[in-house]
């Protein structure tokens, strides 16, 4: 990954592809949940389960590297992080 800061990422989740492993719940409970149809979904900064399909939460700071690694080991590589300023994923199904 490049030197990006977290500030300058965001997180989603393409449900469609969750297997609902909930290993995104383990890394960084604080940005991912499971609910109760069994798949995943982000928060935001105030904990609030964000269901609209495609919608984004920021990346905190101290949670880079969990999120990272989220996308890294998802089964159902559904985590796409990507930069605020262009939509360009750097962890994810569509990074290079």
């Amino acid at each position: 990954m490049s030197a990006e800061t977290a500030d300058d990422l965001r997180v989603w989740i393409d449900q469609d592809l969750c297997t609902g492993d909930g290993l995104c719940a383990q890394y960084a409970p604080e940005v991912f949940e499971l609910d109760i149809d069994g798949l995943a979904y982000v928060k935001n900064d105030t904990g609030d389960l964000l269901q609209e399909p495609g919608v984004r939460a920021d990346v905190p700071a101290r949670l880079l590297l969990e999120v990272i690694d989220s996308a890294k080991e998802c089964p159902g590589d559904c985590i796409h992080v990507v930069r605020r300023a262009d939509g360009v994923a750097v962890a994810g199904p569509d990074a290079a």
